[in-house]
């Protein structure tokens, strides 16, 4: 339906009498029947620091649509905190809590025939759960990310919630003591805001802007600074004059758009998530998008910006230093950028970037000069092999050493890798294998932060190899393979590695090798036997029963 007439099909007309005298109840008067209805998908909470301050941007928000013209509903989405949960049982449902939030927009927005939703959140999950909603349901729609946390300092140092992770790693190798540890705890997250680094959520917040469904510059915003509330409320008109021309999602989220965003993942040094999710979103959209696409367009993106994890800075100096919109104009300028891309506001990416530099200020470093940067490739690189058929994901930025073969070291969950790093069991030139924790398996697909942390820390992050079927934190990097696909529990080839055997990771050739001879595999796959479902009640157990591998998204509509 054009204009408003969606909302006006459940709010005109004698029969519509009941629907009237609710909305009524809840602030609408005689000429607000005729305004289009806006939702307001409010993910504030006090679970994360990352969502901490939503509820006073959706509030403000809330003024501007009504301003505007439009009348705003405001309803509540959830989250769950990564951080918080990582490493536990909990962090299971973290990639669910992705399908959650997707299906409870999707589910407000047309129960309620909305004519418009502004999304707002500000945890991983958040962002990709609410575009995929917004690709599914196809009404004009805009996302307002919550912001980065400033970096906390402790002893003239950055730091973000991965120092603290790492410190962990640091105190058991003793090379911090109990008072150290508890410092970089107290000083880590100083207030509001996600997590500090180019992790998930600033990678996707970056990605919906270089998208063209988030505003200029509000991506790497700060959320506790006064220009995040201003965006709310800027994003708030944008969105109503979009519902009036009707540009619609998927006017804005196609192949060519999709594209500018994994190049601008590239050139920031992003996220292994953002494969992941931009997947799933492209399914939801209806466009044609594969795992190998990442890994084209990662041989001609450099990465020009020095961000946490592996390199120095955090997002709030690349936003000091011209955020996304620079990062963009430089792509642009070289050609890896489709500048005819429409954005939510109407105008084009060309049209947008028109009056940004055509190179970045030379009195900072965060975004580097086009013929100095970090690295000459995109630091995400597709592997293949016969341990991952379908491809997995490796965050190669920030390594010494691009190859190594080493002998296996099996764990059957991160629990017990965990404890055996701690115990010092691993040793320089291991290939860690952590398996049956896939999107089926976990189920849910857990992070592995905690042991790669503590690799880091235990000073083992250039000497030791890790793979898993489940998934890494966007504050993850070393010589780590995730999303291996098919995962453990489907009976991909990882199910079949023995303790001591010989498995090859080589980002030059993007190869994941274990090196067993063929019928020697044919003969563990004859005794193999997928293990009984560790839940079979509840969200995770219905999760996994609809799950899709993590080569397509990890998706539950398929």
């Amino acid at each position: 339906m054009s204009d408003n007439k969606r909302s006006q099909a459940i709010t005109q007309g004698p029969q519509r009498a009941p629907n009237r005298a609710m909305l009524r109840a809840v602030g609408f008067n005689d000429g607000d029947f005729n305004k289009p209805i806006v939702g307001v998908a409010n993910g504030y909470s006090t679970i994360t620091p990352c969502n901490k301050g939503l509820n006073e941007l959706s509030l403000n928000a809330e003024h501007a649509l009504k301003q505007a013209g439009a009348m705003p509903q405001m309803f509540g989405t959830i989250t769950v905190s990564d951080g918080i949960s990582m490493g536990t049982e909990g962090m299971k449902y973290s990639l669910v809590s992705r399908e959650v939030i997707a299906d409870s927009i999707e589910t407000c927005v047309q129960a309620e025939s909305m004519d418009g939703v502004i999304a707002i959140g500000g945890c991983d999950k958040n962002m990709p759960g609410a575009m995929i909603a917004i690709a599914r349901m196809n009404v004009p729609a805009i996302f307002v990310y919550g912001g980065t946390i400033k970096p906390g300092r402790y002893k003239g140092q950055d730091l973000t919630i991965v120092s603290a992770f790492e410190a962990v790693g640091q105190h058991s190798a003793k090379k911090i003591d109990d008072e150290e540890l508890l410092q970089v705890e107290r000083h880590a997250c100083p207030g509001a805001g996600s997590c500090g680094g180019m992790f998930t959520a600033n990678t996707m917040s970056s990605a919906f802007e270089a998208m063209g469904m988030s505003q200029p510059y509000s991506s790497t915003m700060s959320a506790e600074d006064r220009e995040k509330l201003d965006s709310a409320g800027q994003s708030a008109e944008v969105l109503v004059n979009a519902i009036k021309k009707q540009i619609l999602p998927r006017d804005i989220i196609t192949r060519k758009s999709v594209e500018n965003a994994i190049a601008v993942i590239m050139a920031v040094g992003g996220s292994t998530n953002a494969v992941l999710h931009l997947l799933a979103i492209t399914h939801a959209a209806e466009v044609n998008l594969s795992i190998d696409d990442f890994e084209e367009i990662r041989g001609r993106v450099p990465v020009i910006c020095d961000l946490k994890p592996s390199g120095r800075y955090v997002t709030a100096d690349l936003h000091q230093a011209g955020g996304i919109p620079q990062v963009m104009k430089i792509l642009l300028n070289h050609g890896l950028l489709h500048g005819d891309c429409i954005t939510i506001s109407g105008q084009t990416i060309e049209e947008v970037l028109k009056d940004i530099p055509d190179t970045p200020r030379t009195d900072q470093d965060v975004i580097r000069q086009w013929d100095n940067p970090m690295y000459a490739q995109g630091h995400l690189a597709i592997l293949k092999g016969n341990l991952s058929t379908e491809g997995c994901v490796a965050k190669i930025s920030g390594i010494k050493n691009p190859k190594i073969t080493g002998p296996a070291r099996v764990f059957e969950s991160e629990e017990t890798c965990m404890a055996a790093i701690l115990e010092h069991k691993i040793q320089p030139g291991d290939v860690v294998v952590i398996r049956y924790e896939g999107p089926k398996g976990g189920p849910g697909m857990r992070e592995m932060l905690s042991p790669t942390s503590a690799l880091i820390g235990e000073g083992l992050g250039d000497s030791v190899g890790l793979i898993t079927d489940g998934r890494f934190s966007g504050g993850t990097y070393g010589m780590v393979v995730g999303h291996v696909a098919p995962e453990a529990y489907a009976g991909g080839i990882i199910a079949l590695v023995h303790e001591g055997d010989s498995i090859t990771i080589d980002a030059e050739q993007r190869l994941l090798q274990l090196n067993v001879p063929d019928d020697v595999l044919a003969q563990r796959r004859s005794e193999w036997r997928a293990p009984e479902p560790r839940y079979t009640r509840g969200v995770l157990s219905k999760y996994a029963k609809l799950v899709s591998t993590a080569s397509i998204g990890a998706i539950t509509d398929k």
